[in-house]
């Protein structure tokens, strides 16, 4: 099983030093089209999104959340939010359990 990381550019280069794959989207469409990409492709199963990527597509995200078992959707916050409780060194390891 393999993780996919969906989100901006902070977010996808420190998934990316511990090997998870990931695709940075700036506009809903693009997060719309990596989306849909990602859950065709039967490897992944989980798919990590940072919140504010899934606010461009929220009813696609939250259908597929209410609808669906398989891939795995996990929602993390955004480096930029306004929740500062976590660094993304501790969100790389919360999410994918691998500690740096």
């Amino acid at each position: 099983m393999k993780y996919f990381v969906i989100g901006d550019e902070d977010t996808v280069l420190g998934f990316s030093m511990v090997g998870v794959r990931g695709s940075v989207v700036t506009d809903s469409e693009t997060a719309s089209h990596v989306f849909d990409k990602i859950l065709e492709d039967k490897q992944y199963g989980i798919v990590i999104i940072t919140d504010e990527t899934a606010d461009l597509i929220r009813e696609k995200v939250d259908k597929f959340l209410f609808s669906e078992s398989f891939p795995l959707i996990v929602e993390i916050p955004s480096p930029h939010g306004n929740c500062q409780s976590k660094d993304l060194h501790k969100l790389v390891n919360d999410a994918i359990g691998v500690s740096l």
